[in-house]
């Protein structure tokens, strides 16, 4: 072991340090000390060396990427390799670029705080609060896997998100609905079973699209549910598990009329090549138009839903027909339609005699019944 102390040309001392660790290993470190007198660059030079002997050599400290440069690899390694469905792949890689890369890109990921996070709340706030706890979601997920493949020690900032108001369901009306269905079928009958397959059996876009010959048993009048299409992507439906929906009679009727040759796909194109997304959407968009409501295809699957529970259906069953996950997204629709309610409130204006009121909400009936007061 030696500590060699020599001047340097420009002033103050450099210190050489030499020595075997007990392991073996060879250690040498050099030091420039400026403005402290050779005794004390000596005895500096002899501290560390009694640092390296107890405490060995320093750990090499790891190089954290930005979050740009770790965006790639979080694509590849997490959304890529659980092999989410394509729609899935391409919100996330829209999120990073939009957003996190363009203000938080440059930063290494074990300095992003929890105020830089509420900058990137400020900065996003002219977006509605499901987009801007979208982005959220997506960084928390990014840096909890950061932390997991042992890029980061751990998770160095505290994540929020926004409070979201329930949102109301559009849907239409039996009356609208109704005007929307005729209008469909004066279109055409690729139009008429695009708005029955959403109305009446509660389908998604993607699944309507994905819809073949194969999934539609005319014998037990039902609809086999299992895929979704996205851009060319054929995909599980939205809750990734199959289900059956019983065809309404009208429904029934427009599928053996529209049956053909031209493809696998329920609906296709006159060439045979599969509908895509906007012509769907354009279509429904029209015969919205002549019906005088309003436009999305979406909101048939709504007025599906909003429909079955105005006229009594159980929640559990309104579930299993439109394939949701959680309960609480089906209580959503388990709402009353302008109509409904004004028909409630006139009720009250019915005529009585008396103390017997008829029992007309739970049975529909104006059996009177005796209410001791």
């Amino acid at each position: 072991m030696s500590v060699v102390v020599r001047p340097y040309k420009r002033g103050g001392w450099h210190v050489d340090i030499r020595l075997k660790l007990p392991d073996g290993k060879e250690v040498r470190e050099r030091k420039l000390l400026k403005t402290v007198s050779k005794s004390t660059a000596q005895r500096w030079g002899q501290d560390r060396e009694r640092h390296f002997v107890l405490h060995g050599l320093p750990k090499p400290t790891k190089e954290v990427p930005t979050l740009e440069e770790f965006a790639q690899r979080f694509l590849d390694g997490y959304a890529r390799a659980n092999r989410q469905k394509p729609s899935g792949i391409a919100a996330k890689e829209t999120i990073l670029n939009r957003h996190l890369i363009p203000m938080l890109g440059s930063r290494r990921l074990d300095t992003i705080t929890t105020e830089s996070v509420q900058d990137l709340k400020r900065e996003l706030r002219m977006k509605s609060p499901k987009t801007v706890n979208n982005v959220l979601t997506v960084l928390g997920v990014l840096t909890k896997k950061a932390v997991e493949w042992g890029v980061i020690e751990k998770v160095p900032c505290t994540i929020r998100l926004l409070a979201v108001p329930t949102p109301s369901m559009a849907f239409h009306d039996f009356d609208d609905y109704e005007r929307l269905v005729e209008a469909a079928d004066g279109l055409g009958p690729d139009t008429s079973l695009i708005v029955l397959l959403g109305g009446d059996a509660g389908l998604r876009l993607g699944e309507i699209l994905a819809l073949e010959w194969t999934d539609v048993d005319f014998h037990k009048g039902q609809l086999c549910v299992e895929h979704s299409q996205w851009k060319g992507h054929l995909t599980t439906t939205k809750g990734g598990r199959l289900r059956h929906v019983p065809m309404t009679e009208r429904l029934a009727i427009a599928m053996k009329a529209h049956r053909h040759l031209r493809g696998k796909q329920v609906l296709v194109q006159a060439s045979g090549e599969p509908l895509t997304m906007k012509i769907v959407q354009s279509w429904v968009a029209r015969a919205a138009r002549i019906a005088g409501v309003r436009p999305g295809v979406h909101i048939l699957r709504h007025t599906f839903c909003s429909r079955l529970a105005m006229l009594g259906a159980p929640a559990r069953a309104i579930q299993e027909l439109a394939g949701h996950q959680d309960l609480k997204t089906t209580q959503r629709y388990m709402h009353l339609s302008p109509a409904a309610v004004e028909g409630a409130i006139r009720l009250l204006d019915a005529p009585r005699t008396g103390s017997a009121f008829g029992n007309m909400l739970a049975t529909g009936s104006t059996e009177s019944a005796n209410i001791t007061r």
